[in-house]
């Protein structure tokens, strides 16, 4: 029984383009398996607290010494638990002013621990949650993929290397841009960015065939 764990990260609810494509994409999933399991973590409503002195203490250290530094352990040990049960991570990832949401940053500030889901080595940093699969579901109100613009794209090179980081590296990226070009633009991206979704999932059940 495969497992997906789904995180949406944008402040628009349900007039949000990246929540709309990710919701379309778990019940693409859910049609082809009925026994799916999906874990949502809705950051953009219920988002995951920056760190302060506390948090980041505790998440550094593992050994909690006050009541908040408890509750910061308690939930990344529980964020943590999801990314560990998850086959798949299915990631919905709006650019805000040139990178990821904050709230999204954030579940990232608390599953990256040393130890858990990484090591250091004397060679450099492993990531210890290999075998995964990502894919990530990108609106942008302009075009950063080409041209003139990309190098100010701070969200996909970022949210590659934090996947990385902890050893998921089979990420697939499909981006929906031009959002902010008019209309005709933004149906055409968003009209793309679904045929590129049902692609990845067709292509990853023949694998598992």
């Amino acid at each position: 029984m495969s497992t997906i764990l789904v995180l949406t990260s944008s402040a628009l609810g349900t007039a949000s383009v990246s929540n709309r494509l990710v919701e379309e994409t778990v019940a693409r999933f859910r049609s082809r398996d009925p026994g799916l399991q999906v874990v949502t973590r809705d950051l953009g409503r219920d988002p995951v607290p920056h760190l302060t002195f506390d948090s980041a203490t505790v998440l550094r250290k593992g050994e909690a010494t006050n009541d908040a530094q408890v509750a910061a352990l308690a939930l990344s040990d529980a964020l943590i638990a999801e990314l560990k049960a998850a086959d798949t991570v299915i990631i919905g990832a709006p650019m805000y002013n040139f990178g990821m949401p904050s709230t999204l940053k954030s579940w990232f500030d608390y599953v990256l621990r040393a130890g858990i889901t990484f090591r250091y080595t004397e060679s450099g940093p492993v990531g210890l949650l290999p075998g995964k699969r990502a894919i990530v579901v990108e609106t942008r109100g302009g075009l950063y993929s080409e041209g003139p613009a990309q190098v100010m794209d701070s969200q996909e090179p970022h949210l590659r290397n934090l996947l990385g980081f902890m050893g998921i590296t089979d990420v697939t990226f499909v981006r929906a841009e031009k959002l902010a070009f008019g209309p005709d633009a933004s149906e055409a991206a968003i009209t793309a960015a679904r045929a590129e979704l049902e692609q990845v999932i067709e292509n990853r059940f023949e694998m598992a065939a």
